[in-house]
């Protein structure tokens, strides 16, 4: 019984294995020649930074009703 079981685990173990070598898929490594143009860097302008005139509000005290 338990070499049934250990000869069907290893049969099925090797054809696991096979199965995993002849069915990966293949990617073809030929370089396709392309005409590319240069990437052009963009530089951004920098934002002027706002400047406020107000004064920071002072947070209020809780009221109790």
């Amino acid at each position: 019984m338990i070499l049934t079981i250990t000869l069907i685990l290893s049969f099925l173990v090797a054809i696991n294995f096979l199965l995993l070598k002849f069915s990966c898929n293949k990617t073809s490594k030929k370089v396709e020649l392309v005409d590319q143009k240069p990437h052009r860097i963009r530089v951004k302008k920098p934002t002027p930074t706002l400047v406020s005139n107000q004064l920071p509000s002072s947070p209020l005290a809780a009221t109790g009703s």
